[in-house]
């Protein structure tokens, strides 16, 4: 999928099953159009990939009557059967043409691995693509500008890319999506060392099948265990969170790396592979809340698939143990333990007896254990005491760092998985010794039951996405009401339609926003709108003193920075004197802001300020947002972002998310946050931005938390445009 959609654009095409793919996918017969001799040429490489592969490679090309010792054929319709997979290894030109001939015989799907279509960001390439589209119809398209595909298991290489071999997967396997095929193909040389794969699957440009389809072939794949996913960007993310609702109800874990996470980045995919990257944050949110491990480190991504792939789906305890031989790797495994939320409980008193009767006194017979080099005089004691912590109800997972590459070693490796699995836990295996590509580490690899790690960083980092995802799946459906179900009454949408038809311009001033705000059950501080200082007077003595002075203009979106805010105003006399030099200021404006009079409101008491609002991704649709107001939001970037609507459950969780979270519990004597109500109000206005689509942007800053309650003081509401470009 190329382009920009829309705002909120709405999944278009449902995706496509495995049977719909399979055959195109696990082909029995493979035709190679543009197969040729020439070394190095897209055709001749293919044709050596295909050299493992059991069924049908009919070689296509007119030049030619054999090539690799096989027939070849002028054209597609001079082919003995009809191809599962057709691989265009043609000129750009040519592909659309191929493509409707293969689409006529009722192939069974197509690559098209030439590039310069609709990443070139050329109109007539753009035009180019979609063409490929129109002669494919209903076939299935891969690409264009891919590495094409390898099912391991049938030793079908559909690629011109320069290895791995095509292996059968012997174990869990893993099977890998990339929109980048190179990326794709780099993580799939990872049976290199040992790792089970099944298939690699790249997508390039994406102008039929894209990684949301991929996947869910994957998810339906007997032969996968594990997704690991690379994407830029997809035109229909949506469409990629039912994929991964597809392989969580089918038991794979789906790992996924998110790459154009900044404007550098997102630039190079628009001209990569004509990818829409979207706002990284909201990315993340989407993606965390469809039960996605993100893995923000490519490096780490088959390491980390490989691991999801032999682990158990849920991990039987939170606790994990380190049996080591080293003092120092149990001191590296309880630093990263900490980094990452992981904990290490001390062993119950029955395993603690078995460690102390087994492990030397100058070893440690705590977590982490350490049994020291007496282990190599005492076999015995290792299988005793990783026993004894197996067993052991508050461990999940054992871990055992390994700080030789040799056999003696590695050798235990086995010995404690057997002994871990037995007792239904995992062995993790930071592999330790920098000599790591060698047939040890490689025999290491492929122990059921264990998973090896090429640093303590990453293995912890696993431990931790193994935990929160197994949280994920255990928590219950929330269902999301909708507006009026989230709001005091069953009015509220007319009440919100009628303050925005009301509006006279795109910029709800801050009385209306809040009007808003009100219609949905939102607590808002009082005020009086008047024009001129003796009616202020006369408003602050109804609301009482101290009060805040505000111009309500909406030209002043920002009123702080304009001078437009005067706070705690003690008496008449100061605020006679606020409302002079604030007029007097703004009058004084080239040009002057259109304004609608001064609000006056009373001066809350001091509390916890939070900023709540939304606006709508141009990819994903309305987008809510969380986080601590003032300079905390400014300094820190400290915000979570949903997409909405949420529940008030959900707004809990990312209120706890915050980095300064610790705040809500009060602070140096501040007054404890009513979190419910806060929640209450994140998950109102996610209903109204969902509700309402002709709001773009909302904000609310600050809500104040305090001993008075939560309370909304501020809030700045833009409408956006329809489709027909008038106002909504």
């Amino acid at each position: 999928m190329v382009g920009r959609p829309g705002p909120g654009r709405a999944v278009t095409r449902p995706l496509a099953s495995r049977e719909a793919l399979r055959r195109f996918l696990c082909p029995a017969s493979i035709a190679v159009v543009g197969a040729s001799e020439r070394r190095g040429a897209f055709g001749a490489r293919v044709l050596e990939n295909l050299a493992g592969f059991a069924g049908a490679v009919w070689p296509v090309n007119p030049r030619y009557r054999e090539l690799a010792g096989r027939a070849c054929y002028p054209s597609l319709e001079a082919l003995p059967g009809v191809p599962d997979c057709v691989a265009l290894a043609t000129p750009r030109e040519g592909a659309a043409a191929v493509l409707r001939g293969a689409a006529a015989l009722g192939a069974g799907g197509a690559v098209v691995f030439a590039a310069g279509f609709a990443e070139t960001g050329m109109a007539e390439r753009v035009a180019e693509q979609a063409a490929l589209v129109e002669a494919a119809g209903a076939m299935p398209l891969l690409g264009p500008n891919c590495l094409g595909f390898t099912d391991f298991g049938s030793r079908a290489g559909v690629t011109f890319s320069a290895g791995p071999r095509a292996l059968s997967p012997e174990g869990p396997a893993i099977g890998i999506v990339s929109q980048s095929g190179a990326l794709g193909y780099a993580l799939a040389q990872a049976v290199e060392r040992g790792v089970a794969v099944s298939h690699v699957l790249s997508a390039g440009n994406a102008a039929g099948l894209d990684a949301a389809d991929l996947i869910a072939f994957l998810a339906e794949e007997p032969g996968c265990r594990a997704i690991a996913c690379v994407i830029e960007g997809l035109a229909e993310p949506r469409r990629l969170l039912a994929a991964a609702a597809l392989a969580a109800r089918a038991g794979k874990p789906l790992l996924l790396h998110k790459m154009a996470t900044g404007a550098q980045g997102a630039a190079a995919a628009l001209s990569h592979t004509g990818a829409v990257a979207g706002g990284h944050a909201v990315w993340r949110a989407a993606l965390r809340e469809a039960g996605v491990v993100l893995v923000e480190d490519f490096a780490a991504l088959a390491e980390m698939a490989a691991f999801f792939a032999k682990a158990p789906a849920a991990p039987r305890a939170g606790g994990v143990a380190v049996v080591s031989t080293s003092g120092g790797a149990g001191i590296l495994a309880a630093d990263a333990a900490e980094r990452h939320g992981v904990p290490l409980p001390q062993p119950g008193a029955e395993a603690g007896a078995v460690l102390a009767a087994r492990i030397p006194e100058y070893g440690a017979a705590g977590n982490p254990c350490d049994l020291t080099a007496q282990v190599l005089n005492d076999a015995e004691a290792l299988v005793a005491c990783t026993t004894a912590l197996a067993t052991d109800p508050a461990f999940g997972a054992l871990l055992y760092p390994n700080t030789h590459a040799y056999a003696f070693s590695a050798e235990r490796i086995p010995v404690m998985a057997g002994i871990a699995a037995r007792h239904g836990g995992f062995l993790c295996v930071p592999w330790l010794a920098e000599w790591r590509e060698n047939p040890v580490a490689r025999e290491a690899q492929a122990v059921p039951g264990a998973a090896l790690f090429s640093s303590m960083e990453r293995c912890f980092a696993a431990l931790a996405a193994w935990r929160a995802r197994a949280e994920h799946a255990a928590r219950p459906a929330e269902p999301v009401a909708g507006l009026d179900a989230n709001a005091p009454d069953a009015g509220a949408l007319a009440r919100v339609a009628a303050v925005i038809g009301a509006a006279p311009g795109a910029v709800l001033t801050e009385s209306r926003a809040k009007a808003l705000l009100a219609a949905i059950g939102i607590p808002v501080v009082p005020e009086r709108l008047v024009g001129d200082g003796e009616a202020a007077v006369r408003a602050a003595a109804a609301l009482g003193y101290p009060v805040v002075l505000k111009a309500e203009s909406p030209d002043l979106p920002h009123k702080t920075e304009a001078g437009a805010v005067r706070l705690n105003l003690g008496d008449a006399e100061a605020l006679r004197a606020a409302c002079d030099e604030m007029l007097g200021r703004l009058a004084r404006r080239d040009p002057p802001p259109r304004l609608e009079g001064l609000l006056v409101q009373p001066m809350l008491p001091r509390g916890l300020e939070v900023i709540i609002g939304g606006h709508r991704d141009p990819l994903f649709g309305p987008v809510v947002a969380v986080g601590l107001g003032g300079v905390l939001v400014e300094l820190l970037g400290d915000m979570e972002v949903a997409l909405a609507p949420v529940g008030p459950m959900q707004a809990l969780r990312m209120l706890r998310r915050l980095r300064g979270a610790a705040l809500f519990a009060g602070f140096r004597g501040e007054p404890e946050v009513d979190l419910e109500a806060l929640a209450g109000i994140v998950s109102r206005v996610s209903a109204l931005l969902a509700a309402e689509p002709r709001i773009a942007e909302l904000d609310i800053n600050p809500v104040i938390c305090g001993g008075g309650g939560v309370v909304a003081v501020d809030g700045l509401v833009t409408l956006g445009m329809d489709c027909d470009g008038g106002r909504r």
